[in-house]
């Protein structure tokens, strides 16, 4: 699940085992159009990003392919990006050297790199895993593109997309398979927020590569999801587990904010809109949308 806005409108986009892709409106609640079909396999990721100014999702799929729709026209963009030899669980998009990329990570162990503009994949794909790669997030540190990827290892590994070279040593922490990251800059430090399989979710410094604080603990069950935002201005990371809750953490005092929002199944992706009006929760075969506030 991720969001974004198509003609100034917050929106949704979503992707099911059912093998279709839907986009929500936000303001209204409501299906935009008739579903995105062409996916021979369950879609399993989907990011959203721009690209000459047209709004576009990404999706991965269990056939190993990658399809980038234009959310205005409701078109698919060229043909499926095809790459890797496994399911793609992973998918995020950034910018580097000024082109619109899609990174996305496989159960191959790999992950590759697209140029969003040519449909053609960048370079040879970064391994270096030893399991599958289930979570990708973009970013910035120190002025260079970055992207954040975790496994089935249990790593967190951090890659330079200008260079195409693993940056400084494994994260390490995590007892289980990372199947959730998200970026973002706190007091003008750059972040990663993982969660995993373990139960816990870790934030660490991208600058230095270190775990900032202990482990964000409460949840019962494995951690699906990641994502950031802000309230009032503060930093906050939203996390849903297997447990059925969702739980909103302040990144600057690392607690808890508020008491977790408690969903009859489990959460399995989160999302918050680009100028945080929105939190959108997937759970079970529902999805709910919330005010941050």
């Amino acid at each position: 699940m991720a969001t974004g806005v198509v003609d100034g409108r917050p929106i949704t986009v979503t992707g099911s085992w059912d093998k279709s892709v839907l986009v929500w409106d936000l303001t209204t609640g409501k299906q935009v159009g008739e579903p995105l079909t062409g996916h021979t396999r369950g879609v399993g990721a989907v990011a959203t990003g721009v690209v000459d100014g047209r709004t576009v999702a990404v999706t991965g799929s269990g056939g190993g392919t990658v399809w980038v729709w234009d959310l205005a026209t409701r078109e698919q963009v060229g043909e499926p990006l095809k790459g890797h030899d496994g399911k793609v669980g992973a998918v995020a998009t950034g910018i580097t050297d000024g082109c619109p990329i899609a990174v996305t990570g496989s159960d191959d162990e790999s992950v590759l790199v697209w140029d969003l503009t040519t449909g053609k994949q960048v370079g040879e794909p970064l391994t270096g895993h030893t399991g599958g790669v289930g979570a990708v997030a973009t970013g910035v540190v120190g002025g260079r593109p970055i992207a954040v990827t975790g496994s089935g290892g249990g790593t967190v590994w951090v890659w330079d997309l200008a260079t195409r070279e693993q940056v400084g040593e494994p994260l390490t922490g995590h007892d289980d398979e990372v199947g959730a990251v998200a970026t973002r800059v706190v007091d003008g430090c750059p972040i990663a927020v993982t969660g995993s399989d373990d139960g816990e979710v870790r934030v660490w410094d991208l600058t230095t590569g270190r775990p900032v604080g202990e482990p964000l603990t409460g949840h019962t069950s494995r951690v699906r999801a990641v994502a950031t935002g802000a309230v009032d201005g503060r930093p906050i990371a939203v996390t849903g587990s297997d447990d059925g809750t969702v739980r909103v953490w302040d990144l600057t005092t690392h607690r808890q904010t508020g008491p977790a929002l408690t969903f009859p199944a489990p959460v399995k992706a989160v999302a918050v809109t680009p100028h945080n009006t929105h939190l959108t929760v997937a759970f079970g075969h529902d999805i709910a949308t919330l005010s941050p506030h």
